[in-house]
């Protein structure tokens, strides 16, 4: 599987983005897909999940209320949707898919897209 992000950018705090991770080779129906990011000088960190069949997501606590992630109908897509940014969300956002259940863990996902950088101005 391979996974390529889009939909970062330059934004001001309040904005809102929609990041989206397309695969290629084999779509997401039969894996979970996780979005983790790393901000500068810090390690990566789970963002959220949605499992394979798009029904269950999961939100690091401290990012419940501003982010959604999603399955698209079309089955080769995740989107992350990001509202009300703040200078702090400024990182790389990574997209990855796994065939596990410990969707929190990075360890769960097998295959990484290259990320795509999301910077906040206050």
């Amino acid at each position: 599987v391979q996974l390529v992000e889009s939909g970062g950018g330059l934004v001001q705090a309040g904005e809102a983005l929609r990041l989206s991770c397309a695969a290629s080779g084999r779509s997401f129906v039969d894996y979970a897909a996780g979005w983790f990011r790393q901000a500068p000088g810090k390690e990566r960190e789970f963002v959220a999940a949605v499992n394979w069949n798009g029904v269950n997501t999961y939100y690091a606590d401290s990012l419940k209320g501003r982010f959604t992630v999603s399955k698209g109908n079309v089955k080769m897509r995740v989107y992350l949707q990001i509202n009300s940014l703040k200078p702090e969300d400024t990182a790389v956002y990574y997209c990855a898919a796994g065939s596990g259940s410990l969707y929190y863990y990075r360890e769960n996902y097998d295959y990484w897209g290259q990320g795509t950088e999301v910077t906040v101005s206050s």
